[in-house]
């Protein structure tokens, strides 16, 4: 088994869509960054790295490049997953946090938990995600950003 952990921060800004685990979410604002910005999966691709002591995510998939320039993180994730496959490892469980005031994530939860899980192939039970607010504090707090984290669980073949 290994465990990995990660977290993920990005700007909100009006000219851009809000992409979280994959689901486009109906808001004034989105997650600036070079890719689509999802940072919940970006925490969640990061977690698997970083369990397979690959280092993080902007090595393999750097901001600098033009490949990644608005890619779907959803398409990352994908490219994570090889790697964990291709070294006989598989989810054994995620459990994730997002922090953001608004909007009220808890109705989108399932779609994202299901991208997430399809990209893994892992059941959807082995996917939590959570999601809480800032309470007017800090820059979550403030709608000036989002943050989610994550903790991943891998299984290799010897502990099936």
């Amino acid at each position: 088994m290994k465990v990995g952990q990660s977290i993920d921060i990005h700007p909100l800004s009006r000219d851009r869509a809000l992409i979280l685990g994959g689901v486009t979410i109906l808001h004034y604002a989105g997650l600036v960054g070079h890719s689509d910005a999802d940072v919940l999966v970006h925490a969640v691709a990061e977690a698997i790295i970083g369990a397979l002591g690959l280092g993080d995510l902007g090595t393999h998939f750097p901001d600098n490049k033009e490949i990644n320039k608005d890619r779907n993180s959803l398409d990352i994730l994908k490219e994570v997953f090889r790697m964990m496959k291709e070294r006989g490892y598989s989810i054994g469980n995620i459990d994730a946090l997002i922090l953001c005031e608004k909007p009220l994530l808890v109705p989108y939860i399932p779609a994202m938990k299901e991208n997430i899980a399809g990209v893994l192939e892992c059941d959807n039970t082995e996917v939590n995600i959570k999601a809480t607010r800032g309470e007017g504090l800090g820059f979550v707090g403030e709608e000036k950003g989002i943050v989610a984290s994550a903790v991943v669980l891998l299984k290799g073949k010897e502990d099936e």
